[in-house]
Protein backbone atom coordinates (compact mmCIF):
# COMPACT_ATOMS: atom_id res chain seq x y z
CA UNK A 1 0.00 0.00 0.00
CA UNK A 2 0.86 3.60 -0.64
CA UNK A 3 -0.22 5.66 2.04
CA UNK A 4 2.49 4.34 4.72
CA UNK A 5 5.27 5.20 2.44
CA UNK A 6 3.51 8.57 1.61
CA UNK A 7 3.24 9.32 5.57
CA UNK A 8 6.97 8.21 5.96
CA UNK A 9 8.24 10.59 3.04
CA UNK A 10 5.67 13.60 4.77
CA UNK A 11 7.20 12.93 7.97
CA UNK A 12 10.54 13.23 6.81
CA UNK A 13 10.17 16.63 5.01
CA UNK A 14 8.54 18.05 8.44
CA UNK A 15 11.54 16.91 10.00
CA UNK A 16 13.70 18.93 7.88
CA UNK A 17 11.94 21.97 8.15
CA UNK A 18 11.53 21.58 11.46
CA UNK A 19 15.17 20.79 12.53
CA UNK A 20 16.15 23.97 10.38
CA UNK A 21 13.85 26.21 11.59
CA UNK A 22 14.77 25.51 15.11
CA UNK A 23 18.23 25.45 14.81
CA UNK A 24 17.77 29.29 12.77
CA UNK A 25 15.89 30.43 15.83
CA UNK A 26 18.41 29.11 18.36
CA UNK A 27 21.20 30.32 16.85
CA UNK A 28 19.62 34.15 16.52
CA UNK A 29 18.38 33.93 19.84
CA UNK A 30 20.89 31.89 22.12
CA UNK A 31 20.13 29.07 24.29
CA UNK A 32 20.34 30.42 27.55
CA UNK A 33 22.25 33.47 25.97
CA UNK A 34 24.65 32.41 24.49
CA UNK A 35 24.49 31.27 20.87
CA UNK A 36 24.54 27.44 20.09
CA UNK A 37 28.20 26.37 18.65
CA UNK A 38 28.82 26.51 15.06
CA UNK A 39 30.76 23.71 13.89
CA UNK A 40 34.04 23.54 11.93
CA UNK A 41 34.68 23.60 8.14
CA UNK A 42 36.12 20.09 8.61
CA UNK A 43 33.30 18.96 11.43
CA UNK A 44 31.18 16.15 10.79
CA UNK A 45 28.11 18.28 10.71
CA UNK A 46 29.53 20.11 8.07
CA UNK A 47 30.78 17.26 5.94
CA UNK A 48 27.21 15.50 6.07
CA UNK A 49 25.71 18.72 5.20
CA UNK A 50 27.86 18.87 2.11
CA UNK A 51 27.78 15.44 1.27
CA UNK A 52 24.23 14.71 1.83
CA UNK A 53 23.01 17.39 -0.32
CA UNK A 54 25.10 15.73 -3.17
CA UNK A 55 23.73 12.98 -2.51
CA UNK A 56 20.53 13.59 -2.24
CA UNK A 57 20.33 15.84 -5.75
CA UNK A 58 21.21 12.63 -7.76
CA UNK A 59 17.85 11.19 -5.69
CA UNK A 60 15.72 14.01 -6.32
CA UNK A 61 17.15 13.95 -10.71
CA UNK A 62 16.57 9.67 -10.75
CA UNK A 63 12.79 10.26 -9.51
CA UNK A 64 12.05 13.16 -12.44
CA UNK A 65 13.70 10.94 -14.89
CA UNK A 66 11.63 8.05 -13.88
CA UNK A 67 8.03 10.28 -13.86
CA UNK A 68 8.85 11.13 -17.62
CA UNK A 69 9.95 7.19 -18.60
CA UNK A 70 6.19 5.35 -17.09
CA UNK A 71 2.77 5.72 -16.80
CA UNK A 72 2.93 3.60 -13.09
CA UNK A 73 0.97 5.66 -10.97
CA UNK A 74 2.46 3.86 -8.06
CA UNK A 75 5.90 4.30 -9.32
CA UNK A 76 5.06 7.85 -10.21
CA UNK A 77 3.71 8.53 -6.40
CA UNK A 78 6.85 7.28 -5.23
CA UNK A 79 8.67 8.92 -7.61
CA UNK A 80 7.47 12.34 -6.37
CA UNK A 81 7.51 12.04 -2.86
CA UNK A 82 11.10 11.33 -2.72
CA UNK A 83 11.99 14.24 -5.12
CA UNK A 84 10.20 16.50 -2.89
CA UNK A 85 11.62 14.90 0.72
CA UNK A 86 14.98 14.78 -0.46
CA UNK A 87 14.89 18.27 -2.06
CA UNK A 88 13.27 19.85 1.06
CA UNK A 89 15.99 18.37 2.94
CA UNK A 90 18.68 19.03 0.56
CA UNK A 91 17.38 23.20 1.06
CA UNK A 92 17.82 22.56 4.94
CA UNK A 93 21.08 21.15 5.02
CA UNK A 94 22.74 24.18 2.41
CA UNK A 95 20.76 26.39 4.51
CA UNK A 96 23.07 25.31 7.71
CA UNK A 97 26.10 25.98 5.85
CA UNK A 98 25.14 29.65 5.03
CA UNK A 99 23.77 29.79 8.70
CA UNK A 100 27.20 28.65 9.80
CA UNK A 101 28.77 30.42 6.98
CA UNK A 102 30.82 27.36 5.82
CA UNK A 103 31.56 26.56 2.30
CA UNK A 104 29.02 24.39 0.46
CA UNK A 105 32.49 22.46 -1.21
CA UNK A 106 35.30 21.15 0.37
CA UNK A 107 38.73 20.16 -0.89
CA UNK A 108 38.48 16.95 0.91
CA UNK A 109 37.17 14.14 -0.99
CA UNK A 110 33.63 12.97 -0.46
CA UNK A 111 33.20 11.46 2.88
CA UNK A 112 36.08 12.18 4.71
CA UNK A 113 34.02 13.40 7.46
CA UNK A 114 33.19 9.63 7.96
CA UNK A 115 37.24 8.41 7.69
CA UNK A 116 36.22 7.58 3.89
CA UNK A 117 38.26 9.79 2.11
CA UNK A 118 40.53 6.82 0.58
CA UNK A 119 37.53 4.47 -0.50
CA UNK A 120 35.63 7.20 -2.68
CA UNK A 121 36.89 6.47 -5.76
CA UNK A 122 33.97 8.51 -7.66
CA UNK A 123 34.09 6.15 -10.66
CA UNK A 124 31.94 7.38 -13.21
CA UNK A 125 30.29 10.08 -11.28
CA UNK A 126 29.56 7.87 -8.33
CA UNK A 127 30.92 10.28 -5.88
CA UNK A 128 28.93 8.59 -2.61
CA UNK A 129 27.95 5.21 -1.31
CA UNK A 130 24.54 3.82 -3.16
CA UNK A 131 25.30 6.61 -5.64
CA UNK A 132 24.34 5.68 -9.25
CA UNK A 133 27.10 6.06 -12.36
CA UNK A 134 26.79 8.21 -15.18
CA UNK A 135 26.13 5.29 -17.19
CA UNK A 136 23.58 3.98 -14.82
CA UNK A 137 22.21 7.71 -15.10
CA UNK A 138 22.04 7.38 -19.02
CA UNK A 139 20.46 3.97 -19.13
CA UNK A 140 17.47 5.28 -16.75
CA UNK A 141 16.90 8.19 -19.53
CA UNK A 142 16.63 5.31 -21.85
CA UNK A 143 14.45 3.24 -20.81
CA UNK A 144 10.68 3.39 -20.64
CA UNK A 145 7.40 1.63 -19.14
CA UNK A 146 8.25 -1.45 -16.64
CA UNK A 147 12.04 -1.79 -17.27
CA UNK A 148 12.30 2.14 -16.40
CA UNK A 149 10.72 1.29 -12.71
CA UNK A 150 12.15 -2.13 -12.23
CA UNK A 151 16.39 0.09 -13.28
CA UNK A 152 14.50 3.33 -11.06
CA UNK A 153 13.66 1.09 -8.42
CA UNK A 154 16.96 -1.15 -8.16
CA UNK A 155 18.72 2.37 -8.33
CA UNK A 156 17.04 4.04 -5.73
CA UNK A 157 16.98 1.11 -3.18
CA UNK A 158 21.01 0.96 -3.58
CA UNK A 159 21.17 5.02 -3.25
CA UNK A 160 19.07 4.62 -0.07
CA UNK A 161 21.17 2.18 1.17
CA UNK A 162 23.99 4.64 0.92
CA UNK A 163 21.82 6.81 2.09
CA UNK A 164 21.10 5.18 5.37
CA UNK A 165 24.84 4.42 5.96
CA UNK A 166 25.61 8.15 5.70
CA UNK A 167 23.00 9.51 7.99
CA UNK A 168 23.89 6.61 10.88
CA UNK A 169 27.36 8.21 10.63
CA UNK A 170 26.00 11.69 11.58
CA UNK A 171 24.24 10.21 13.96
CA UNK A 172 27.09 8.98 15.61
CA UNK A 173 29.37 11.88 14.86
CA UNK A 174 27.80 14.88 14.50
CA UNK A 175 27.50 17.54 17.41
CA UNK A 176 24.36 19.61 16.53
CA UNK A 177 21.24 17.83 17.65
CA UNK A 178 19.04 19.33 15.72
CA UNK A 179 20.94 17.43 12.56
CA UNK A 180 21.75 14.82 14.30
CA UNK A 181 18.16 14.55 14.79
CA UNK A 182 17.56 15.00 10.92
CA UNK A 183 19.90 12.49 10.39
CA UNK A 184 17.88 9.79 12.07
CA UNK A 185 14.96 11.20 10.92
CA UNK A 186 16.47 10.09 7.12
CA UNK A 187 17.28 6.48 8.70
CA UNK A 188 14.14 5.65 9.36
CA UNK A 189 12.13 7.04 6.36
CA UNK A 190 14.49 5.63 3.65
CA UNK A 191 14.48 2.45 5.68
CA UNK A 192 10.65 2.44 5.20
CA UNK A 193 10.44 3.36 1.54
CA UNK A 194 13.21 0.68 1.09
CA UNK A 195 10.90 -2.26 2.55
CA UNK A 196 8.43 -0.21 0.03
CA UNK A 197 10.62 -0.79 -2.84
CA UNK A 198 11.39 -4.05 -2.32
CA UNK A 199 7.42 -5.44 -2.26
CA UNK A 200 7.17 -3.08 -5.42
CA UNK A 201 10.29 -4.69 -7.38
CA UNK A 202 8.90 -8.28 -6.24
CA UNK A 203 5.59 -7.49 -7.92
CA UNK A 204 7.61 -6.70 -11.26
CA UNK A 205 9.17 -10.00 -10.89
CA UNK A 206 12.54 -8.45 -9.72
CA UNK A 207 14.87 -8.32 -6.92
CA UNK A 208 17.16 -5.01 -5.78
CA UNK A 209 20.66 -5.50 -6.69
CA UNK A 210 23.88 -5.57 -4.25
Amino acid sequence: MRRPALAAGAVAAVLAVGAAAGWAVASAAGEGERALPVPAADSADAGFARDMAVHHQQAVEMSYVVRDRTDDEEVRRLAYDIAQTQANQRGMLLGWLDLWELPKVSADPPMTWMGMGDATAGEDGALMPGMATDAEMERLGRLNGRQAEVFYLQLMTRHHRGGVHMAEGCVRACEVDTGKRLASGMVEGQESEIRLMAGMLKARGAAARP
